[in-house]
């Protein structure tokens, strides 16, 4: 059995390393759910890297499958240290394993060529890849009204889904993904997205920015059901996606072009004002 010092430390090695813009908030945390959510977002790095990678289709249906069943125990393997720390996060916090099922089944999705008819299928989506890590980290937080919360979570993992596909969007066209919806798709003039005229794209972007900066609105309700120290986190990274969001508003036609991101100092500042912002 895997030292669980040893194992918490592997996952936040991981995600110091790999969560660029959750780790901002994530350290606000006192340790033991700071502990906790770095063993949820190992958990969801793995399944996002598998559904990244370079492997066959089936070979990453078939690595999803080993993964969900070393979730449930049911495999048989020797756990590995992600695996130590993540059920000792599940067992003190009673994380809800369903949220993880949640997000294999959202990857799941990716393996294939994306492309969605309606806009409450990519809700469906995004609820499932990033609506599942909302649920997740408010079983870590805790709230002063448990049924409320757990629905604004939701809707805040999909604010910031729908932002992280706008930043992708030609990237992930690239690979084959649309999750702009068809219906959205026609109505802006570009079928045959991501080739359209430049005013036409921009005007797409505008729409779909509009519609993430009203989940975060609905979203952001949840702070107030917060202790400080998990609100200051929560204002951290929906702080950071709000700013990516404010880019992509800006210059709508930028994300046609190349990736939009935050430099350090600038997550770093947003994190920051989310402790004075929470303690006020």
């Amino acid at each position: 059995m895997q030292d669980l010092t040893s194992a918490y430390r592997h996952c936040e090695r991981v995600t110091r390393r790999r969560a660029a813009n959750f780790f901002y908030g994530i350290r606000l945390l006192p340790p033991a759910k700071r502990r906790a959510m770095c063993a949820a977002y190992a958990f969801a790095r793995e399944v996002d890297d598998i559904g990244d990678g370079t492997l066959p289709p089936e070979q990453k249906v078939a690595a999803l499958d080993e993964l969900q069943g070393r979730l449930h125990g049911s495999n048989g393997h020797e756990p590995t240290p992600m695996m130590v720390a993540l059920g000792d996060a599940t067992q003190r916090f009673q994380l809800p394993v369903d949220a993880f099922d949640d997000l294999i089944a959202g990857v799941r999705t990716d393996i294939y060529p994306v492309r969605f008819e309606h806009f409450d299928e990519m809700v469906l989506y995004c609820r499932r890849v990033a609506g599942s890590i909302g649920r997740l980290c408010l079983a870590i937080f805790g709230s002063s009204d448990p049924e409320r919360a757990y629905g604004l979570a939701d809707d805040l993992g999909v604010a910031m889904q729908l932002t992280n596909i706008l930043r992708d969007v030609r990237e992930d066209a690239a690979n084959g993904r649309v999750y702009l919806p068809r219906e959205d798709l026609e109505r802006f003039g570009v079928p045959n997205f991501p080739e359209g005229s430049p005013a036409a794209l921009s005007a797409l972007v505008e729409f779909e920015a509009a519609r993430a900066r009203e989940w975060f609105d609905r979203g952001l309700e949840l702070v107030p059901l917060l202790d400080t120290r998990s609100a200051s986190c929560v204002l951290a990274m929906t702080g950071i996606y709000r700013r990516l969001l404010d880019r992509i508003e800006e210059s709508p036609a930028l994300v046609m072009e190349r990736r939009v991101s935050l430099p350090g100092w600038e997550k770093a500042w947003v994190a920051a004002r989310s402790l004075m912002e929470a303690a006020a």
